[in-house]
């Protein structure tokens, strides 16, 4: 029995611990940060999980990673096989696919291991573009968010890099392929190709060092790299805080949501768990990346019905759709049918993603930050854009398989190549022009409901014979948010020369104007198509403060009517 006024074990150690964490906290301010951050408010809706699924993945990949590290031997060198895979008994390959047998075959819960590595990193991938699909629908790239835009649209381009890595490592003959494919792609630009391939090889492909070259970038440079942007990019979210859906009591000035503990907090985690566990039960009932079935590679060999990953194979429906084009000039050979699907059009669409967010805030002349998102339907031409894109990529996808698509469906291949190629060019702008038509007419419906009410389902007769459909107002939460949706006005056409109205633009030089003409004509092809929604002034005055960020002065008369600052 304890004596009165001795404290025991665990009094004592909670002393200990309390006179610690306040001699830290006096010389770092953990106390006050702590308590800020977690009662930081995260919005609540099921589109903001998207960046987690993206998170935990990573998680994943690092966990089943450092498994898989353990047993892989980077090498291609030669050596026999006589591992427990008895159709390839006594066969010559490198000791890197070999040792992806042995784990496979050898490894207890290896083969386990492989395909949830292996399914975690497409959900990774399909994850972050989701994720910037979501962002790019929403306008949640709008200021303060272009920098953390640029990072998410790096970690892409860093996950595509790393995915391609991981699958080249196995060596087996359908990733030998897919090399075979990349040193097609280095060879074909101008002047550096050989070298740039000579570079990365080692010698002539296949070389011997290719797979202990990108072992290491696989396992070290690119996870580094992305776990530095993912901090950077969580970083950012904390401190600009979350986009928000409008809603009643949301504005562009404040959160509305859970705090991160413990609310978020338990439903993050349990998020964590729902994805760790289906990505294990995936690997355990389907089968993915079987390399045993696929045989080492041979530079002499080519796999049949041999497929990138969905994440590529928008390269090599480029590549197929491309007519065989090529120029000689001063003793070099540029080939067109090479170089432009695989080195220009890629590097145009990451251009432009990074680009994207700064060419909008150009043509809607609006400087102000930007907290609430977007309904895609309020931006029919963004929305637009992004479909068209989508639609681009599926024909491209699909075209990268079109070997297979022939064979399946009986088609013939010259005709279906040509069909992709008209596909290429029409399906895009026909979904564009689709996709704005049916924003529209979303904006025009709302209009009618705001203003009529929606329909009861009642009629009522007159006393004069007439029929009349019942209607009801819109609910109250449903009314706010399609009031309150920020509709731009294109930006005034500049004034001219010479016509009384601004005599600077007389000195302006003339590429000032024409950039100018420029501005005003992209502006009106973004938002001159639109539909108003029944706002007075005193409506519009409000709806242009709760849509103005913390840093925004009053909205001006320019921008309570939506135009935002045509300077």
């Amino acid at each position: 029995m304890r004596k009165a006024g001795k404290a025991g074990p665990g009094e004592r150690a909670g002393r200990v611990a309390r006179t610690g964490f306040e001699g830290v906290d006096a010389r770092l301010p953990l106390a006050e940060s702590a308590r800020a951050l977690l009662r930081k408010a995260f919005p609540e809706h099921w589109s903001f999980l998207l960046g987690e699924l993206a998170l935990y993945s990573f998680v994943v990949l690092l966990l089943t990673g450092v498994f898989l590290t353990l047993f892989f031997d980077p090498s291609m060198a030669e050596t026999v096989y006589q591992g427990s895979y008895v159709p390839l008994h006594g066969v010559r390959m490198s000791e890197a696919y070999a040792s992806t047998l042995d784990i496979s075959f050898e490894v207890r819960g290896g083969l386990l291991i492989r395909q949830v590595h292996h399914w975690a990193s497409l959900v990774f991938l399909s994850s972050i573009g989701a994720h910037l699909l979501r962002v790019f629908f929403t306008g949640a790239f709008r200021r303060p968010r272009e920098a953390n835009w640029m990072v998410g649209v790096t970690m892409f381009l860093l996950a595509l890099l790393e995915g391609f890595a991981g699958y080249s490592l196995p060596d087996d003959l359908l990733s030998g392929t897919g090399l075979r494919t990349a040193q097609g792609i280095m060879l074909s630009i101008p002047v550096i190709g050989s070298y740039v391939s000579f570079f990365v090889f080692g010698a002539e492909f296949p070389g011997e060092d290719i797979v202990s070259r990108l072992y290491p970038m696989h396992v070290l440079l690119v996870p580094g790299l992305l776990l530095a942007l993912i901090s950077l990019h969580l970083l950012l979210v904390v401190h600009l805080k979350h986009t928000q859906w409008r809603g009643r009591g949301r504005t562009g000035r404040n959160a509305v949501g859970q705090p991160l503990f413990p609310h978020y907090t338990a439903k993050s985690g349990g998020l964590f768990l729902i994805v760790f566990g289906l990505l294990a039960v995936l690997a355990a009932v389907a089968q993915i990346n079987p390399v045993w079935a696929y045989g080492p590679f041979r530079p002499d060999q080519v796999s049949t019905d041999a497929q990138p990953d969905w994440y590529v194979g928008f390269l090599e429906g480029a590549l197929r759709l491309m007519p065989g084009v090529e120029t000689r000039l001063w003793g070099h050979t540029v080939m067109w049918n090479v170089f432009l699907p695989a080195v220009v059009l890629p590097g145009l669409l990451f251009v432009i993603l990074y680009l994207y967010p700064f060419f909008e805030r150009w043509v809607t002349g609006d400087g102000g930050e930007r907290h609430l998102c977007d309904r895609p339907r309020d931006r029919p031409t963004r929305t637009g854009l992004g479909v068209a894109a989508l639609v681009c990529y599926g024909v491209l996808l699909l075209a990268g398989g079109q070997d297979v698509v022939s064979y399946v469906f009986h088609l013939p291949f010259p005709p279906l190549t040509w069909v992709f190629r008209v596909l290429f060019v029409v399906g895009p702008v026909a979904a564009f022009w689709l996709t704005k038509r049916l924003c529209l007419a979303l904006q025009k419906r709302e209009r009618e409901l705001l203003s009529e009410g929606e329909e009861t389902g009642e009629v009522t007769q007159t006393v004069e014979g007439a029929h009349r459909p019942g209607h009801r107002p819109l609910d109250d939460g449903a009314r706010w948010v399609a009031l309150t949706a920020e509709r731009p006005r294109p930006l005034p056409e500049p004034r001219g020369p010479g016509d009384g109205r601004d005599t600077r633009d007389v000195r302006a030089p003339r590429l000032r104007r024409l950039v100018d003409r420029s501005r005003s004509a992209a502006s009106a092809w973004y938002y001159q198509d639109r539909v108003e929604p029944p706002l007075d002034a005193r409506l519009r005055d409000e709806v242009a403060a709760l849509n103005a960020g913390p840093t925004d002065t009053d909205p001006g008369p320019g921008e309570r009517d939506g135009r935002g600052d045509a300077g």
